[in-house]
């Protein structure tokens, strides 16, 4: 379903990605792990545009293009395709959690009003905040402000929803709530997801396949179990080592 080769991004003289290559199948629950500065969120925005690769191609579906030289055309049909969920919500704060969800439905997608908000209480509902249609962001929870980021991507019915650390800016008591949103999408409606956390838990329950950056290129990827508790790459060993308590790698 997505098929990106061949990734390069740089900053200035600060090389972010180099080579990156990665294959997600309708269904799949994809986690990258890796330490701050390997280019996990890069490749992210690289893949929806936000931010242009220096050289590579993806395909997504039937739609093949060059990530450096794609026309906006090429761009607003991957788009139609892809949903983002950021670290810091990116909420209007002006705006209701129903309106922050039907926002893009009606401006991005084109969909009637009346049908935007069905759709939008919908996704709401399964995130939990079926009492919240009303309520500014200002008046939620971190939490619940990241739980509209969610809703306001499943809305979309994306073929595939990006998930960039989506718990970091979070108190730690509020993660739970949004990793048991994130494992009901998953587990319930089958939703393809590709995750950047450092959320161990997650990756181990949800995903089907974990994949290990460092230093702008993919270490190595396969099922939870074997980057969890049989990696082969040192550098991988030396990660978890630092983020995984000493005995709890051989409780996976």
């Amino acid at each position: 379903m997505l098929e990106i080769k061949n990734v390069h991004k740089s900053f200035h003289k600060n090389t972010i990605l180099k080579g990156v290559d990665l294959s997600i199948d309708k269904g799949d629950v994809v986690v990258i792990l890796g330490p701050s500065g390997s280019g996990k969120t890069t490749l992210l925005r690289c893949i929806n545009f936000l931010e242009k690769a220096d050289q590579g191609h993806a395909s997504f579906g039937d739609i093949k293009v060059d990530l450096h030289h794609a026309k906006k055309k090429e761009i607003h049909a991957i788009r139609q395709k892809v949903a983002f969920v950021f670290q810091n919500y990116n909420l209007f704060t002006n705006k209701t959690a129903l309106e922050n969800v039907t926002e893009g439905l009606i401006i991005g997608r084109k969909i009637p009003r009346d049908e935007a908000i069905i759709r939008g209480k919908q996704a709401l509902d399964k995130v939990g905040l079926s009492e919240k249609y009303n309520a500014y962001p200002i008046e939620l929870s971190g939490g619940q402000q990241q739980r509209v980021g969610i809703a306001r991507a499943v809305a979309l019915n994306p073929d595939i929803i990006l998930f960039d650390e989506p718990t970091s800016a979070l108190d730690p008591e509020l993660v739970g709530e949004v990793l048991s949103v994130m494992k009901a999408i998953a587990k319930e409606e089958g939703t393809t997801m590709l995750v950047v956390t450092h959320e161990i838990s997650f990756a181990k329950e949800v995903a089907n396949r974990v994949i290990f950056m460092d230093d702008g290129v993919v270490v190595e990827e396969g099922s939870p179990h074997e980057i969890l508790v049989t990696p082969k790459e040192e550098r991988t060993i030396r990660f978890l080592k630092r983020v995984i308590p000493k005995d709890y790698i051989y409780q996976i």
